[in-house]
């Protein structure tokens, strides 16, 4: 629900603007790393592949810095507003419902590797979806060729994700059958960016259009030479630090023409800047759930009741809150939203 507030008439009264050109920067990760691996495989025989991690999520300091910060930057920003509360209340009580009937009720009947394909598939839709919008305004594309775009970069991020998260699951001939459907989906992302470049009016759209591509293509060829980690830390840095520029630009804009509340109000006290607000209460945040919360709950649940609950915040409320996440930001920032208002765009 939106309500009419004459002081946004003008968005070019907000103070920070969400830069393209620094959206863009953040695409610079895929050649730093393709450049990191090369350097890797012709000048140090493999030594960084072998030493990192077979999986990103076996990195803690990956889970500290990655993924949930800004999972939980963004359901942060939601509960410190009690206008946004209201405005998304049934929404957000709707989904946790869903959430609780389906993953959690549900998970005593479907297989547990069922749960995971679905989680999975939402998260990769959710991060390329992320990037496909913020370049669609540059971009400006037909319907037809964005959504093309949009779909070709979400399957073929899909069965990178399964072969690296899955390998360890699946058999010899699964793993090929994966990597071979992964590599022909990534070949007609390849072919349709091709054909999609009649579409863009400048070069600066021209550059997010392939930045998008390579966000995927760099990623199945990382897949490919077996460096997992880098296949992921590629699009997970580009989407979060994306996440965090909208966050932290709605703080700056909202607090310059609002009376704090909340959260805002308590770090006011402490001179704190208020672009560091999210970043840094997430960042600790996670630390604390990802580091000492399971350890704190089975203390809890074995003092008063002799049992322990196997990862309870790990995997149970940080997954209800990336679950939520994933919903929420579907329309948060969507025209019309109250969080929007406090959102501009430059070049």
């Amino acid at each position: 629900m939106s309500v009419a507030n004459p002081v946004f008439a003008d968005r070019h009264n907000l103070q920070m603007p969400v830069s393209f050109r620094f959206l863009l920067s953040l695409y610079a990760i895929v050649p730093i790393c393709a450049a990191l691996q090369l350097l890797d495989r012709f000048g140090f025989n493999f030594a960084l592949r072998d030493m990192l991690p077979s999986s990103p999520g076996h990195f803690l300091l990956f889970q500290i810095l990655f993924g949930t910060p800004h999972i939980l930057a963004s359901n942060m920003l939601l509960a410190s507003h009690l206008d946004y509360l209201a405005a998304f209340k049934n929404r957000m009580l709707g989904m946790t419902l869903f959430i609780v009937v389906f993953f959690g009720v549900g998970s005593l009947f479907i297989p547990y590797r069922v749960l995971y394909v679905i989680t999975a598939c939402w998260t990769v839709y959710h991060v390329l979806k992320q990037q496909h919008g913020i370049a669609k305004a540059v971009c400006r594309l037909p319907t037809t060729a964005f959504y093309l775009q949009l779909w070709l970069s979400v399957i073929a991020g899909i069965f990178i994700y399964m072969g690296i998260f899955l390998k360890n699951s699946l058999s010899p001939v699964q793993a090929a059958w994966v990597m071979q459907i992964a590599t022909g989906l990534s070949a007609a992302l390849f072919v349709s960016t091709l054909y999609a470049q009649k579409y863009v009016p400048d070069r600066f759209g021209l550059y997010f259009l392939w930045a998008n591509s390579l966000l995927v293509l760099s990623s199945w060829y990382m897949y490919t030479q077996q460096y997992y980690f880098l296949a992921i830390l590629i699009p997970r840095l580009v989407h979060d630090i994306s996440a965090y520029s909208f966050y932290v630009s709605h703080d700056v804009n909202r607090q310059a023409m609002q009376p704090p509340t909340g959260l805002y109000r308590l770090v006011q006290v402490y001179n704190i800047p208020v672009a560091a607000v999210l970043p840094v209460c997430s960042l600790l945040l996670t630390y604390i759930l990802q580091v000492h919360g399971d350890d704190f709950i089975n203390f809890i649940t074995h003092t008063l009741f002799a049992t322990e609950i196997h990862k309870a915040v790990t995997l149970g409320l940080v997954g209800y809150f990336s679950l939520m996440h994933y919903y929420t930001e579907a329309f948060v920032w969507s025209a019309g939203s109250p969080l929007r208002r406090y959102i501009r765009f430059a070049r």
